[in-house]
């Protein structure tokens, strides 16, 4: 009995930690999660079943995990908007008519990103080092600040989830 009790409680303090961490995402990046430009991410596929809207979501969440657990103090605000917009590069990477980017994608999309970013969101200093240089050490230049290395960090980890199935999504063309 007293073994199902630590065991619910353990999934209650699971979910809240979710719960806080998605409150986090839409008090810092609400502007940017109900836009309707940021919601084209969820027109394409990022790894294996996951949409990039997903994906961008799970690493801003992630990153906040990381800067709670490892108790990394950093701008929250600007954490949450890099990770949301560090793949908004707005295309199928896997389409056929992207064929050419395709195996270079990890080397050119940051600057993809970055550039839709700019055009539709006032991006801090901060931010923009976060989308451009999240690719890290494909980039060569590493982030300059704590809040681009998390999310780098973020971004890795749920990228091997995903691209492994541990973390299942949605098909394509089904969108959350």
């Amino acid at each position: 009995m007293k073994k199902q009790k630590v065991q619910r409680n353990r999934r209650i303090t699971k979910m809240d930690r979710s719960r806080d961490l998605s409150r986090l995402v839409y008090l810092y990046g609400n502007d940017i999660v109900k836009s309707p430009s940021f919601h084209k991410t969820k027109e394409h596929i990022q790894h294996g079943t996951i949409t990039v809207h997903q994906h961008c979501k799970d690493v801003a969440k992630c990153s906040l995990a990381i800067s709670k657990t490892f108790r990394i103090k950093c701008d929250q605000r600007a954490l949450v908007r890099g990770a949301l917009l560090h793949d908004y590069f707005l295309y199928d990477w896997h389409d056929k008519d992207h064929r050419e980017i395709k195996n270079l994608h990890g080397f050119y999309h940051p600057g993809i990103a970055l550039k839709n970013a700019q055009e539709h969101y006032d991006l801090t200093d901060i931010e923009r080092d976060i989308i451009h240089k999240h690719m890290w050490p494909l980039t060569i230049v590493p982030p300059k600040y704590r809040e681009g290395w998390i999310v780098t960090m973020a971004d890795k980890y749920c990228s091997l989830l995903e691209t492994v199935r541990i973390r299942r999504g949605r098909k394509r063309g089904i969108s959350k």
